[in-house]
């Protein structure tokens, strides 16, 4: 099935449309954009940049994607974008390229309205960023996680896969995954329950993880690093705790948001 393309619309020399894209009234396409099949832009939606967007994304008016970085000291140096299969990006999404291998984002995910995602971000699958929701650049984000409205996450930050952070929450220090943290400045409420559950999550895997929280962020007076060997001896051979302790290892610029000092149980 060829493309179907407005008439009102800016398709640029060297842009490549899959099978069966269709893109409304007033939208400007760059010629180094790749847009997949079954794709939807609806109307008034610029994409630019070295972009590659999957197949069925669906992306709304006044969207902006693939448009060089806001960072001052890149100037408008064009990066790279990909964006997976079946992505929805809702009214006023502005996405921006990085630098080098760019920014990419996983499959499934979805971006409500008026939300950012600045240059070199990393997003896995299923993604969930709430209405205006602000990322920084170089921020990385693993999958199945949700970020709640108008939530501001600083510049290279990390959130763990099936981490959920709560609305009006600025978030400036890495979140493990499968936990739960809101506020400003943002800190761990415990484990992600309700979105555990919804997941499939069984009972007792829910409650290793909630067993391997409470171990990591005992009041005794030991260094994280032998917390984490705890987790490493007590839990050897699963799955989710490894996930944390590579997380936990894995390098970073940023602190470990943690719970309050009258911690509250997971």
């Amino acid at each position: 099935m060829n493309p179907s393309v407005h008439p009102s619309c800016v398709v640029e020399d060297g842009a490549r449309l899959g099978a069966g894209v269709a893109i409304g009234p007033f939208c400007h396409i760059g010629a180094g954009v790749e847009i997949g099949d079954g794709a939807t832009l609806l109307s008034h939606v610029v994409v630019g940049g070295r972009t590659r967007i999957g197949a069925r994304a669906r992306i709304f008016p006044f969207a902006a994607v693939g448009l060089p970085s806001q960072d001052i000291k890149a100037a408008l140096a064009q990066g790279a974008l990909t964006i997976g299969h079946d992505c929805v990006i809702r009214e006023g999404v502005t996405i921006n390229a990085g630098a080098g291998e760019g920014t990419r984002i996983g499959a499934r995910c979805v971006f409500l309205a008026a939300s950012h995602v600045a240059h070199d971000c990393r997003l896995g699958d299923d993604v969930i960023l709430s209405n205006q929701v602000l990322l920084g650049g170089h921020v990385e984000i693993g999958d199945h996680a949700m970020i709640g409205g108008a939530t501001a996450v600083h510049q290279n930050v990390r959130i763990g896969a099936h981490a959920f952070v709560g609305g009006l929450s600025g978030v400036e220090a890495d979140v493990i995954p499968f936990t739960l943290a809101s506020g400003n400045r943002a800190h761990l409420f415990g484990l992600n329950r309700v979105g555990l559950q919804r997941r499939g999550f069984a009972p007792e895997r829910i409650e290793r993880l909630r067993r391997a929280y409470r171990l990591l962020f005992a009041r005794e007076a030991r260094a994280l690093s032998e917390r984490i060997d705890c987790l490493s001896r007590d839990f050897a051979g699963d799955a989710d705790i490894a996930a944390i302790i590579e997380f936990l290892r894995a390098p970073s610029t940023r602190p470990l948001c943690a719970p309050r000092a009258r911690a509250e149980s997971p």
